[in-house]
């Protein structure tokens, strides 16, 4: 079997992470070590944009939400141009890149030509400006497709049909969906595109001078791929849009190779002519990598811009929740996710609004309130919510009688507020209450063997302590919160091997008795608490988590989305 000593001696490896308020980058060497990273924070870099949180949302259309595509293009040459001065790229010799899932790029008629022309000598802003059909790329945040989900599940015999087929059910921020809305709202803009791009694809497009395929596991989030056969749907496609599979282009592995690098990149930035471009994925799924998450025991939870519950599994057993996509790492097995819109922005709406815009005194509320918090549970919704489909709004209650834990007669009330402290554990609590729920709901590991953790708000101690207390298992975190460009220059690595092999290997084989020698290895953060009283916490926290189920199953009767 092959090993870590077939990376080259000195050869370095990229990945990008193309996300909703950012593009990061990470860099491995040959021992899997981080040499460099960056970053290019979309608000407050490049301002000129006036986008806020990496976004637009359209004040006249509830829920559309989207990102000017041109952006992303402008964000990766200062990018690059930030890492000039940190690694040799002649030594890069291959990259690999994350985007925010379901995302899409309309590219014009025409912009092949464009792309596959790059001029060195000048900017690919003033190159791309004008190639894409609509400068607006909707994103995983819009939620104003419901008609048209519910038309595409009608059309292939309903909601479970669809997620049998896809993998999941029809979601508003799925490409399909969206897709079908511009064929309908502005079919002129659908018949000037040439070829729809994931975000992903995008940018591998741009960086081999031509159009990338979509690869399997980020195509697995657009409600048109056959989850089984890993092929274009051709129900799907039908109920979606006319001549849809050849502006498509064809799907591929996540470990392939799309191409070399463009000689844009090697005559500007003197990249090696023969280094490779890997296939982008999603940032899911590159998160799924950069974890190394390979047992089907552990889950993970990212906690960034969206919340998402992660994990793996043998065998794809689509439900009406939740999400089946092909393992990027391992091409006969799945990953299964849960994904929550209220993330770090709601969570940081409650700081703002409770805890004096601070995250110290944010933690300090969290400390010194008690697990439980005595009964008080919130569903905190800033955005149209995902899981469960709930409009914006916020909803408190206090549950009586949590002391007996025997009791099925818990009472819950409703108030208008909590004191400030109280708010503070009720979002974190009510948030992981949700993942339990619904992680359970979806088959997923209870309790889990482990729980690794990654994302921005995973630095917080008492968050993480929360996550032990809330599932009963112990909370590990790796080196780095952005794991997503971690797996990207991980799977760069892993997709060179592959090539170099002639065929697919595991990519574990490349750490395998060395995971801790490298950036990889994850580290015990909060262990399992096992004395009686932690065993009894469990417990009330399972009886809150089904009485929250419950509130939110009426809930959701009463004013969801669906």
């Amino acid at each position: 079997m092959v090993g870590r000593s077939s990376l080259p001696e000195g050869s370095l490896f990229l990945g990008f992470d193309s996300s909703t308020q950012s593009l990061k980058a990470t860099v491995l060497n040959n021992e899997l070590i981080i040499v460099a990273s960056d970053i290019v924070n979309f608000d407050s870099d490049l301002p000129h944009y006036k986008t806020e949180g990496g976004v637009y949302r359209d004040p006249a259309d509830d829920g559309h939400i989207f990102s000017p595509t041109i952006m992303w293009v402008e964000a990766f040459e200062l990018l690059l141009e930030k890492l000039k001065p940190k690694i040799n790229f002649s030594k890069v010799v291959a990259i690999s890149g994350s985007g925010q899932q379901h995302g899409s790029v309309y590219w014009k008629k025409g912009s092949h030509a464009v792309l596959s022309s790059l001029d060195p000598t000048k900017s690919l802003l003033s190159q791309l400006k004008d190639a894409f059909s609509t400068m607006d790329s909707p994103i995983w945040m819009d939620s104003s497709t419901t008609k048209q989900c519910r038309e595409i599940e009608s059309a292939v015999g309903g909601a479970l049909e669809l997620s049998k087929l896809t993998g999941s059910r029809a979601y508003e921020r799925f490409t399909g969906p969206q897709i079908r809305k511009i064929y309908q709202t502005v079919p002129q803009v659908y018949d000037d595109t040439e070829r729809i791009s994931l975000v992903s694809s995008f940018m591998a497009s741009i960086l081999v001078g031509n159009y990338a395929s979509i690869d399997e596991t980020d195509g697995a989030g657009m409600n048109l791929m056959d989850i089984n056969q890993r092929t274009w749907s051709k129900t799907v496609l039908e109920a979606t849009a006319p001549g849809l599979e050849e502006k498509l282009g064809k799907l591929a592995p996540a470990y392939a190779v799309a191409g070399r690098v463009a000689p844009y990149f090697v005559e500007r930035l003197q990249f090696d002519k023969n280094c490779l471009v890997i296939q982008w994925s999603g940032d899911n799924p590159n998160s799924l990598a950069g974890l190394t998450l390979n047992t089907p025991g552990d889950l993970a939870i990212s906690l960034g811009t969206s919340d998402t519950v992660f994990g793996i599994t043998a065998e794809a057993k689509p439900s009406l929740e939740g999400h089946v996509f092909p393992n990027p790492v391992e091409p006969d097995g799945y990953m299964v996710m849960l994904c929550y819109k209220n993330g770090s922005l709601t969570r940081e709406d409650v700081r703002n609004s409770c805890a004096e815009k601070s995250w110290d005194v944010f933690n300090s509320y969290l400390e010194k309130t008690p697990p439980l918090n005595g009964g008080k549970l919130g569903f905190y919704y800033k955005d149209h919510e995902i899981l469960p489909p709930l409009p914006v709004g916020f909803h408190r209650y206090i549950v009586e009688n949590l002391n007996d834990v025997t009791s099925n007669n818990l009472v819950e009330r409703e108030v208008e507020e909590f004191d400030p402290p109280s708010e503070v554990r009720a979002i974190i609590e009510g948030q992981l209450l949700s993942m339990r729920g619904h992680a359970e709901r979806f088959g997923m590991p209870n309790p889990p063997k482990r729980i690794i953790a990654t994302g921005g708000a995973s630095s917080n101690e008492r968050i993480l302590h929360s996550i032990a207390q809330i599932f009963g298992c112990p909370v590990f975190t790796v080196q780095r919160p952005d794991s997503a460009s971690l797996g990207a220059a991980l799977r760069a690595a892993h997709g060179w091997l592959c090539n170099e092999e002639g065929s697919f290997v595991p990519i574990s084989c490349m750490y395998q008795g060395n995971l801790e020698k490298t950036s990889l290895g994850a580290k015990l953060a909060v262990a399992t608490g096992e004395g009686v009283e932690d065993k009894e916490l469990l417990e009330k926290y399972t009886v809150l988590m089904r009485k929250r189920m419950e509130i939110e199953r009426r809930l959701v009767e009463k004013i969801g989305r669906a």
